[in-house]
């Protein structure tokens, strides 16, 4: 007696795989498949179910005849009956739905049947649904009838079910067509014919029910969009010790849930428990870190997220340094002023000390002061050296030059003299015992190319003021200094060769017979060494020819 429902459930079973597996050939053999689909797609929102389904009742009713036997009739499984649902989900998962099947054509019954109850759902990437629902509800129960012992009319009876079913997206509609692969309940009806004799007794039956179909899909349930978590580190790059400050930025989050962060690094101290941490770096090696965030207000995909900030220690960078002087340029025994300049890379605390290779140094900040007191001509070169208080040093050069020692200024030199008090009766002549001298003075010019020669005639007082003897002789007489000084001119340029531009001619204040020679060095100042003198106007002043006493001009025979 028991064994035919659970019979019946394993066929209904066995003829609903393989219906849906059938269907799912079927399709996947003349439809492309569709890209695969994010976790959370879009899903209907209102399911409308018709189709086929197959009944197959388990219950007896024993009705008393009127001669007082007992008669037990038994359903039988109807083959052909419809069935409609439809069920609206609240969410993405869960839904209330109304069911309503027909089952009018059994051999000696019918079922009618109207229920209401929850469906929950699990839609997947792949486009399959399955699903379970419970409903309770009434049921509409005709039968047994055995003709000619007893007929039971149609009465209604409350019913309950349970049972689930699995679903297929079609390619159709965009999506809003399925086909119901198979739907596989568990039905028990209870139904009350009223008092016996004939039509009377009462029913509990137990029923499994297969159905198949297609499924209409209305609307939409858009799936929050995903939680989505950045995060970053500021600074990105630090030495030892240095604290960093990491922020995690989250999108999409529900107002009307509490969220929760959490911070990680390997080998990295992080604390906090909000969208911002702390890291420590204290004692970290020179590398790259990594810190992760994580951010959840459910463990539902897309309710959580991940995030990862880089970060890099440093290695403590040595300083540097640079100097500079004032001036750049001294003279001998002067002193220049060194400005150092340290930076250190991380702030450290700076030591300054100074080196020269000549003369002497002080100073222990960032200035210093070079004495050159002792130091040879030429560059003195200053080393400013810098450490921190890592014991990490460096170094810089700058020097200053030492102005070589002023050379004298050239001077004008005296050479010999020739003197004019042996020729009585031509006292501007230059005679033989001048050449002595005057040969030395080429001699000095000639060395000297750059050098000019200055001849300075002079000339006594009883020479310069003469008795009045006539204004010839006292024109002469005032004219004799320079008249001296030409005719030395003109025996230089004459018989020594010496260039004339060279040679200035003077008259001098000496008050003596005679003509002083200078050597003037270029650059060098006659005016400035020997004062006194008065230049002489050569064009008024004519050298005289250098004869003998007695000699006289040959003149010419006219041929």
């Amino acid at each position: 007696m028991q064994s035919r429902p659970l019979s019946s459930v394993s066929r209904i079973l066995l003829v609903g795989c393989a219906v849906g597996l059938g269907a799912s050939s079927l399709f996947g053999q003349t439809s492309t498949p569709a890209p695969a689909a994010p976790a959370e797609q879009p899903v209907s929102r209102i399911d409308v179910f018709t189709g086929y389904s197959y009944f197959a009742p388990h219950g007896t009713v024993n009705t008393q005849l009127l001669d007082g036997t007992t008669f037990s009739a038994r359903y039988s499984s109807v083959d052909y009956g419809a069935i409609a649902s439809v069920a609206y989900y609240f969410n993405r998962y869960f839904g209330g739905q109304v069911e309503f099947g027909a089952h009018p054509d059994g051999n000696n019954d019918g079922f009618y049947t109207i229920q209401g109850g929850p469906i929950f759902r699990y839609p997947t990437s792949e486009g399959i649904t399955p699903f379970v629902h419970a409903l309770a509800g009434a049921a509409r129960v005709g039968g047994p009838n055995e003709e000619p012992f007893v007929f039971h009319r149609d009465t209604w009876g409350p019913a309950l079910t349970v049972g689930g079913g699995l679903d297929y997206d079609l390619p159709f509609w965009n999506h809003h067509l399925a086909l119901r692969l198979f739907q596989a309940d568990y039905e028990y009806i209870h139904a009350n014919f009223g008092p016996i004799p004939i039509s009377g007794g009462r029913a509990n039956i137990d029923a499994a029910r297969l159905s198949t179909g297609i499924v209409w899909k209305f609307g939409n349930i858009v799936p929050p969009p995903p939680v989505q978590y950045s995060c970053s580190a500021n600074p990105a790059t630090v030495y030892p010790g240095d604290p960093i400050t990491v922020t995690g930025t989250a999108t999409n989050l529900n107002p009307k849930k509490t969220a929760t962060y959490s911070w990680s690094g390997q080998g990295v101290t992080v604390k906090g428990d909000t969208a911002t941490a702390n890291v420590d770096t204290t004692g970290l090696q020179p590398a790259s870190y990594t810190v992760t965030g994580h951010v959840s207000e459910g463990q539902k995909p897309g309710q959580f997220a991940d995030c990862t900030a880089n970060f890099t220690v440093k290695q403590y960078e040595p300083p540097t340094v640079s100097c500079s002087v004032n001036p750049s340029s001294v003279n001998p025994g002067d002193s220049a002023t060194i400005t150092a300049t340290g930076v250190s890379p991380q702030n450290r605390p700076l030591t300054y000390s100074y080196t020269a290779s000549a003369g002497s140094i002080s100073g222990t900040g960032n200035t210093a002061t070079l004495s050159t007191a002792g130091a040879p001509a030429g560059s003195v070169t200053v080393t400013a050296n810098v450490s921190d208080d890592k014991g990490q040093t460096a170094s810089g050069t700058c020097s200053v030059s030492v102005n070589a020692p002023a050379a004298p200024a050239p001077k004008t030199s005296t050479l010999c003299s020739i003197t004019f008090s042996r020729d009585k009766r031509r006292p501007a002549r230059v005679d033989n015992e001048a050449k002595a001298c005057l040969d030395d003075v080429a001699l000095n010019a000639q060395r000297s190319s750059d050098a000019s020669v200055v001849v300075v005639g002079n000339a006594t007082a009883d020479e310069q003021n003469p008795p009045k003897k006539g204004r010839k002789h006292a024109a002469v007489a005032a004219n004799l200094a320079a008249q001296r000084a030409v005719n030395t001119k003109d025996y230089l340029v004459k018989e020594k060769g010496i260039d004339a531009s060279r040679i200035q001619v003077r008259t001098g204040t000496a008050g003596a017979q005679e003509v002083e020679n200078y050597l003037v060095p270029a650059g060098a100042s006659f005016d400035t060494d020997v004062s006194g003198t008065t230049a002489v106007d050569e064009s008024s002043v004519k050298a005289q020819p250098r004869k003998a006493l007695g000699a006289k001009p040959r003149h010419h025979r006219k041929s």
